[in-house]
This record gives C-alpha cells, structure tokens and sequence, in this order.
C-alpha cells in the first residue's frame, strides 16, 4: 500500500479499470448503454456515494474514489480523443459541404437557446453576467454522451446523427467565444475598455494564427510521417504515432490559449482527408472508449444527492424545463432547416440535457466570483442529472420516433412499406492486380465500390489518382464497417496471402451472413476451405479469376447476364477490363 502511494492515482485508477471489466459486459447483456453503467458507478463509488461511510468501514476505501479533481484531470483525456474521433468522421472539405446544418441550424440553436435560457436566469434574479454565462453554457448539449449513443446504435449516419452532429460540432466550435467571453466578463471591471478590446484583439488573432499554421503544417507533415509508419507494418509505431499527433496538435491549441480539444479536432480533421482516416479509427476505438468511460465516471462522482434532496423539487423542475426549453429550440428549428417531424423529435429529446463543458463555464464563473457558489452547485446538480437521465431518455425519444415515422409510411404507402436503404456498393479487399482490374470493370458500370489494402505504397498512389482505396488491415471487423460492409451488395477478396483470406471469410460471414462473399483462392483445395468458411462462390487462381470474380460483382449487382458476358468478351479482347 505504501508503494502505490507514490504513483499519482494509482488506486482510482485500479477501481475504474476493474468497474469497467464490471460494467460493460453486464450493461451489454441488459441491452443498456454502458454509459448509464459508468455514470450510475460513478455516483455510486464517488465521494458521494459509499466513500461517506469509509471511516466507520476501512474496506470501503480500497472500493471507493474520494479525490474527485484527479481523475477528472484524467478523464479530460476523455474528451479530446471524442473530438478527435470527431474530426475523423469529417474532413475541410465535408466540413464545407456541411455548412448548411453547422452554421446555419448549429449557430441558430446556439444563439436561440441561449438567449431564452439567459433571458429565464435574469427573471430569476441573476445579475446580466451570470445570466449571459449560465444561458451560454447550458445552450451546449453533451457530446461526449450524445455521440457515444450515437456510435452504440450505429446511427451516426442516420438524419438524426447527421443533423445533431451539425449542432455539437457548431456547439464545440462555441467553446472558444465563450472562454473569450469569460475572461471579458472577468477583466471588464478592472481593465480599460480600450486594453480589454487590445486583449481581445491580440488573443484571436493568435488563435487565428495558431489554427491556420496547424491546417497548413498537418497536411504537410502527416502524410509522410503516416505513409512511413503504415510502410513498416508495425502495429506498436502506427499506435505510437497517432498518440504523438493527437496530444501534440491538443497541446499546440493549448499554449495558443484555445482548448486542447480543439486541437485534437483539427488533427482529426487533417487525417480524415488521408487513407489512414479508417485505419486510425480502428486503432484508437478501445482507448477512446475507457477514456470516455472515465469521463463519465467522473460525472457521476460529481452528484451529490444530499444537496439534490434539499431542493429536490426546483431541480427536478430546472431537469424537466432544460429539456423542455432545449428540445422545444431544437424540434422547431429542425422543422424549419428540412428534418421529417420524426427526426426533429428525436433530435429535441436526445440534444436536451445540459453539457460536459458546463463544468468548466460554471467552474471559471466561481472562480472569477460571477456567479454566486449556491448558485453554481445547484446549476452543477442541474447538468448532471440530466447527462444521467439522457440514455433513458434516447431509448424513449428512438421509439417514440420509430412508431411516429412508421404511422406516416402507413398512411403514405401502405403497412409494410420499405423503410431500408442499401448503398449498393462492393467492398474490395486487398487492391492489388486482380483488386484493380475488378474496380475498373465495376466503373465501366458505374458501379460504386470502395477497397482496403495494407501496402502503404499502393494506397498512397491509389489515393492521389482519386480512387477510393484505404489503408488497413481488411481481416478486422471494424474496419469493415467503417468500409459500410453491413449494407453493401457484394464482397470481392482478392488477398495473397492465404490464411488472411480464410481469416477475412470467416470474419465478414460471422458477421453478415447474408453479404454475398466472392473469393480467390490459390488452388482447389483453398477453394473449399473458403467455401467451408462461409464464401458464397470461390474462383481458383487463373488467368480468369480476375474476370470471373468481376462477372459475379456485376451479376450480384443487378446486370443481365448478356451485358455481363459482352463486357468480359471486350475485356478479354483488349488484354483487360476496358472501358466503352
């Protein structure tokens, strides 16, 4: 006990660890989501919680968490890699695409609810500063819950994930203006106007400076220093690396004076424009999602029933206005920017609770004593009953959603309408000659298709012509559903190396046994191992595989079959796979 002493919450984090081997499984057999399991721990093991009756009962001690500021300290980590994940879902260029729903429907909700919200703080007697912090600050929802429920249903590319990304990104980009607006509030008093706008003025034009050499450095830099960490083939150096992008880009943002998060979004940013972008994701997911579970934890730890208990019924009533306030926002503005009235239900129920950052506004606004402690404990109560109250509550809002969208299809279409949407692509794994000429008879088709391969070189090339091919390692499940495995008409494998082959077969049919799998194999005997292991049709190496395996893709994807012999018999008359 002595030892563990000397390292720095080396106990706190002995107990998440084992809560986390405690949680996820038994919140997976329930069919919940793990982060009502991190936050329900939380509360339960936090200083509280059980950790109250440690000094009559000393075993308590070795189960509880007592120190709260140290493990937020490291749950913070938590966040960045959250907006990191972030910017790999995106890229400058979808950012751009996006600009509609980010500043047009993100910057609305923003400013709307939080003039409605200030303008509520006032009426209650608050002074104009603290009613300008508490309006901004709980006009953020959480995104570290909001996406993580998001990732656990898979629905991020849903309306309702597009749309409420549109608004945490517009959201978090928010953060920068109000730690601005902060420090304005705090120095109004005692520094000339004219030094605060010279302050002001001096501090975004760094932060301009700051975002700008980082864009402009990463797009640089990155590629190299991945295309030479992905040509290794060395799982521990490609980890290594993108740890040393994350942290270093979330410090640069740091000594710029602007969050660490945002940092670590423009580093996401930067590689979601790479062929690394799907690799990474893989990568990181495990560490993204315990350092998300300790933020939870974190949370969790911070709610105080016997302060709730006292005024029980104001912030029972603040919990319910919050997301009737928010969600009422949310829904009109979704009506207005497009979204079905099913979609915008579900949006105003899931964006309604208060967010992670409330923490640090609400924090900064003691500390610099605009806002009164009373006041700042019972808004901090407020927030974190309603990030615990926001899986239930998305459970509730997705069915209520479901049986709204399922009356309108009944009385447009008829009961039984189809409500499931293919994207009718074929996924290529391995992309070297056969992959290749596969891909160039599905573009004479007009077929969509998207490849993996691990030769960084080949990606890197692939790349710079414009064609959809990834970088990482097509035996990993992940990896295949960043590719859309799920909902793509066909799977064409077309690796070397023999066991890879038979390990990505069994993969891919374990985990969609209805995704038809074609497959090259090294001879007849490889052919039936691949069959056993769940191929639909395997082709043994030849001079035709390549064209064989392409014919089923073309077939699997809806062309007679007259087209499909007249484009192999061009194909084979000019040597390959040639266009019209």
């Amino acid at each position: 006990m002595e030892h563990t002493e000397t390292i720095p919450y080396f106990r706190e984090l002995i107990v998440f660890l084992v809560a986390a081997g405690i949680v996820v499984p038994v919140f997976h057999r329930l069919r919940l989501s793990p982060v009502l399991g991190f936050l329900a721990v939380g509360l339960l093991i936090g200083p509280h919680g059980l950790a109250l009756f440690a000094d009559r009962l000393p075993w308590l001690a070795w189960i509880t968490i007592g120190d709260i500021a140290g493990v937020r300290l490291i749950a913070e980590f938590g966040i960045i890699f959250l907006l990191f994940m972030i910017g790999l879902e995106l890229s400058l260029d979808r950012l751009w695409q996006m600009k509609r729903l980010v500043l047009g429907l993100g910057l609305a909700q923003v400013l709307i609810a939080a003039a409605v919200i200030g303008g509520i703080a006032m009426a209650f007697g608050n002074s104009a500063p603290a009613a300008l912090i508490l309006g901004s600050c709980l006009a953020l929802s959480s995104t570290a819950i909001v996406m993580q429920l998001l990732i656990e249903s898979r629905r991020g590319g849903t309306p309702v994930g597009r749309a409420s990304f549109a608004i945490l990104l517009m959201q978090d980009l928010a953060v920068v203006p109000i730690l601005f607006m902060i420090g304005f509030l705090a120095t109004a008093g005692t520094t000339s106007n004219q030094n605060l706008l010279l302050q002001l003025g001096q501090t975004l034009l760094i932060a301009v400076i700051a975002i700008v050499a980082i864009i402009v450095v990463g797009r640089r830099v990155l590629g190299p220093l991945f295309r030479l960490a992905g040509g290794a083939n060395s799982p521990e150096l490609f980890m290594a690396l993108i740890l040393l992008v994350v942290i270093a880009m979330a410090a640069a943002t740091g000594v710029a004076g602007l969050s660490m998060a945002l940092g670590a979004f423009l580093a996401g940013l930067l590689l979601a424009e790479s062929e690394y972008r799907h690799a990474v994701e893989v990568s990181i997911e495990p560490f993204k999602g315990l350092l998300l579970g300790l933020f939870f934890l974190s949370v969790g730890m911070g709610i105080d029933l016997r302060v709730a208990t006292d005024d029980a019924v104001w912030i029972l009533l603040s919990v319910i206005g919050l997301f009737a306030i928010k969600g009422g926002i949310i829904a009109a503005l979704a009506l207005l920017f497009g979204q079905s009235r099913a979609t915008a239900l579900e949006m105003a129920l899931l964006l309604g609770q208060g967010g992670e950052f409330a923490f640090v506004v609400v924090g900064l606004g003691e500390r610099y004593r605009l806002l009164p402690a009373e006041t700042a404990q019972f808004m901090l109560l407020v927030v974190s009953l309603s990030m615990l109250a926001t899986p239930f509550i998305a459970q509730a809002a997705r069915r209520m959603a479901r049986a709204m969208a399922d009356r309108v299809a009944d009385a447009e279409h008829g009961v039984g309408a189809e409500t499931e949407r293919q994207d009718g692509h074929v996924v290529i794994c391995g992309y070297g000659r056969v992959g290749r000429m596969i891909a160039t008879l599905l573009d004479a088709e007009q077929i969509p298709w998207v490849a993996v391969d691990s030769h960084a070189e080949t990606v890197a090339a692939e790349r710079r012509a414009g064609r959809p091919v990834h970088y990482g390692d097509a035996s990993r499940v992940e990896l295949l559903e960043k590719l859309s495995a799920g909902r793509a008409q066909a799977m064409v494998v077309t690796l070397d190396d023999a066991a890879a082959a038979g390990h990505l077969v069994a993969t891919a049919h374990r985990a969609w046994p209805h995704l038809p799998v074609f497959a090259r194999a090294r001879d007849h005997g490889h052919a039936g191992h691949l069959r056993k292991l769940g191929a639909t049709q395997v082709i043994a190496e030849a001079a035709e595989a390549s064209l064989q395996l392409g014919a089923l893709a073309l077939e699997q994807a809806g062309l007679p079959e007259d087209a499909v012999r007249q484009r192999l018999e061009r194909a084979r008359s000019a040597g390959g796979p040639a266009g019209d």
